[in-house]
Order: structure tokens, then sequence, then C-alpha cells
């Protein structure tokens, strides 16, 4: 096989593009593990989706999710609550990604990504456990302040939580 131009200048772009997945992803998941919440509303477009839904609603088609947040404000009010409402004992996150999968490569503007995810949780005391583990399903955009969630799509293995579901995964 010969390698052309038009192949060379392809693999660069869809290098570049994967980068830039791959850094908007851990900026995301240091966000979170950093508690730094007031700033995860950011990695959203305007009008940007966040999802968690069970593997056995998402299988069957069933859009009921343990969270739903439709647009920046919805997302701002979710950590807004978490600050101020919640009472929820205090816990971190250390998020572990990877396998990131770039699903349809880049059409209209977009860009369909598949990830992998585990959360692990540790309390107060210092007790730890795996609190979650799924997938990502993302549709991301490319905006004038760089890459964008227009949705973010979490897909939990299990769906059982064993506590309040209030720091974004």
């Amino acid at each position: 096989m010969t390698v052309t131009s038009d192949m060379t200048a392809e693999f660069g772009d869809t290098l570049a593009l994967r980068l830039g997945i791959e850094t908007l992803a851990a900026d995301y998941v240091h966000c979170i593990d950093e508690d730094r919440l007031e700033q995860w509303p950011d990695f959203f477009t305007e009008d940007g989706q966040y999802r968690v839904l069970t593997r056995e609603n998402h299988e069957q088609g069933l859009p009921l999710g343990l969270i739903y947040c439709d647009g920046k404000g919805m997302l701002k009010d979710r950590i807004s609550a978490l600050r101020v409402a919640n009472v929820f004992e205090p816990h971190v996150y250390c998020h572990m990604t990877g396998a990131l999968k770039l699903l349809d490569g880049t059409a209209g503007g977009e860009t369909r990504t598949q990830s992998n995810f585990t959360v692990m949780r540790t309390m107060a005391d210092g007790a730890m456990s795996v609190f979650a583990c799924g997938r990502y399903l993302d549709r991301i955009v490319a905006t004038d302040e760089g890459l964008k969630y227009a949705e973010r799509t979490v897909i939990l293995d299990s769906r059982r939580i064993d506590t309040l579901l209030v720091i974004p995964i």
C-alpha cells in the first residue's frame, strides 16, 4: 500500500481531533475529582445535555435516567443544589477513563465517541470502593471556546447505586 499525502493529512486531522477529545475528557474528570464543580457546566454547550442511565434502560431504549440535565442552566442548578440543599456524606471521586473510540468521525461539525470509566469513591473516614463503572457516549462539537460536550450520556453497568448520586460522574 502506498501512503499518499491525502492519507497523511487525514491521519494528522484524526490524531489532532483524538488528542483534543482526550484533553477534554481528562480536564472534565479532573474538574470533578478536584471538586471544582462550579466549572463543570463549562464543559458543555449552552444547550448541552447530561444524562445518567442504567445499562438496562439504555439497551431497552428507555430514556428514564437517574439524572437528566437539559441545558447549562440545569447543569448549574445541579451544582447549586449540591452545594446548598443536598445533604450527603462527604466523599470524593477518582475517575479512571480510557478506551476512547471515535464512533463515526466528524459529521456536520460534531464527533460521536465512546469511552469507558470507573469511579472510585473515598469517604471521609478513608473507606474506598468502586462507586460506578460503565461507559460514556458523547456528542462533541467544536466551539469558539474549544471542544465541548453537546451531549454526554453516562451508561452505568449496574442499576444499583448504594448512596445518593449527587456528584456528576
